[in-house]
């Protein structure tokens, strides 16, 4: 029997970016979600892109989970008000409990944070540890060099195959929420 994907985690960035795209996307992601009944787990912020996607959940009737560190909030990302946001020790234990909670998980652009989380689970498939689903919102193509990358890394002979994680570039918000709905990718987990 398949598992539907009933909580998604989202990544993405604590600032808007300079593409509108960018937030374009991120608040149809959230709506989609909450349309379609899926929980999001996010980083807890009320600021850029994480608090585009958990507004969009919430005006949408979506339940919205938020996990921050008080370091994080005392920095740059105050918390989100409309939502409990759950304060945690330190970014570990918050990527942690994002990866716990979660069914699948999409990236959409961000920085540092972003990408260490995205590589966070990719390790984590690397060693056997899940076979959750990652799904890239390449939107305005902002992820592309990231693949260079990676074709790069298997060209050097630090990566097997690309094929070995269960990561999967979307181009829209729509193809993203077919795939988290159809949940074809990786069935034996779904």
């Amino acid at each position: 029997m398949n598992k539907k994907i009933k909580t998604v985690a989202v990544y993405c960035g604590h600032q808007f970016g300079t593409n509108p795209e960018f937030a374009r996307d991120a608040q149809k992601i959230g709506e989609l979600l909450a349309r379609n009944k899926m929980t999001l787990v996010f980083g807890g912020g009320n600021v850029g892109l994480m608090g585009t996607v958990a507004s969009a959940a919430l005006d949408n009737g979506g339940k919205v989970i938020g996990i921050t560190t008080k370091h994080v909030v005392s920095l740059q990302e105050p918390a989100h008000e409309e939502i409990k946001v759950k304060v945690v020790s330190g970014l570990s234990t918050r990527k942690e409990q994002m990866f716990k909670l979660s069914d699948a998980f999409v990236i959409l652009p961000g920085g540092i944070g972003t990408l260490d989380e995205m590589t966070d689970i990719m390790t984590k498939q690397q060693v056997g540890e899940t076979h959750k689903p990652i799904y890239i919102v390449n939107t305005a193509k902002y992820w592309e060099i990231f693949g260079q990358f990676m074709v790069q890394m298997q060209t050097e002979g630090f990566l097997k195959s690309a094929d070995e994680y269960n990561l999967h570039v979307i181009s829209t918000p729509d193809e993203l929420i077919n795939r988290l709905i159809n949940c074809d990718d990786f069935v034996a987990t779904c």
